[in-house]
């Protein structure tokens, strides 16, 4: 069975700085497309930053500039760098990644326990 386990998070003040980090374990042929979503309170669930598995980026418009997603495919291993962190990047992220068994294989979504992300102004 597949597991991802993540790292991070914490408490900063507004202009300040987190990293997150997510790593798959368990077997697998391989990891397409890796993302972190953030659920603020109250709010849906919603896509922050994604990399496929062919290293496309995407970043939504509001972290473009401030945070940086990145991978390592060795370490099965998928990161966001956050810079000049705001009060309204407070929620609890979530890293997700598309997992195959095989080369035929679309992949089976996987999530994170979630961390909290907390900015202060």
């Amino acid at each position: 069975q597949v597991q991802l386990v993540q790292s991070g998070g914490g408490l900063v003040q507004a202009g300040g700085s987190l990293s997150l980090s997510c790593t798959a374990s368990g077997s697998m042929y391989g990891i397409d497309d890796m993302a972190w979503y953030r659920q603020a309170p109250g709010m849906q669930r919603e896509l922050v930053a994604s990399v496929s598995g062919g290293g496309v980026i995407y970043h939504q418009d509001s972290v473009v500039g401030r945070f940086a997603i990145s991978r390592d495919n060795a370490k099965n291993t998928v990161y966001l760098q956050m810079n000049s962190l705001q009060p309204e990047d407070t929620g609890v992220y979530y890293c997700n990644m598309n997992v195959l068994q095989n080369y035929w294989d679309t992949g089976t979504m996987y999530w994170g326990q979630g961390a909290q992300v907390t900015v202060s102004s």
